[in-house]
């Protein structure tokens, strides 16, 4: 009988739990929060201007070739049903003449799921293992020789619900630390956006 209550107790709670709002620290993009952007929390006071120097890039992991399209915006076709692999290169290039950041933060968001309860920043049908990174400058890509770049693999699925949809890549070039609590304190940094556009072939 002890073991029946407990069993009952703890679904009772966790049903209880579960109503609550779902809230988060710090408050995320798209995710269990309402902000628009990382704005909400970070200030862009850095001096890495969105000009030459500054690499926002998508690639396919295979071929290397860049997904830039001629209005600045990427373009990412996937057959329905399969995976595609891409690379995300941010940073800044060789030559540099200003501090280099020494952290690069990024997030695609479907704009469309703000002040919703998500737990995916993508469009519905479309399933991704790394929507979000925060990493340390230090990688290396051919393309770029000699920059200062973070670069990481992402793996893009259409699924069979998955329809042509629309992201923003939210990027965070940062140096230093935030103060937990105050992000606007301790942490220099610029903020970026480039759009996404996903199309299932």
């Amino acid at each position: 009988m002890k073991t029946i209550l407990t069993f009952s107790l703890s679904i009772i709670l966790g049903m209880g739990w579960l109503s609550l709002p779902v809230k988060a620290y710090p408050p995320a993009v798209g995710i269990t929060g309402n902000s628009p952007s990382c704005l909400a929390c970070h200030i862009s006071n850095g001096p890495w201007n969105d000009n030459a120097d500054m690499i926002v890039d998508i690639l396919d992991k295979d071929t290397k070739v860049s997904l830039k399209q001629q209005d600045g915006s990427f373009l990412i076709e996937v057959l329905k049903n399969q995976t595609r692999k891409v690379l995300t290169i941010l940073g800044r290039k060789a030559g540099e003449k200003a501090e280099i950041p020494n952290r690069n933060a990024w997030l695609y968001v479907d704009q469309s799921i703000i002040g919703k309860t998500n737990f995916s920043t993508f469009p519905t049908g479309w399933e991704v293992n790394l929507p979000m990174a925060c990493r340390l400058v230090g990688d290396k890509s051919d393309k770029y020789p000699g920059a200062a770049l973070t670069v990481l693999p992402m793996s893009i699925r259409a699924t069979d619900n998955a329809q042509n949809g629309t992201v923003m890549l939210q990027v965070m070039l940062t140096k230093g630390e935030a103060v937990k609590g105050k992000a606007k304190e301790g942490m220099i940094g610029n903020y970026y956006e480039r759009q996404i556009h996903l199309v299932v072939k």
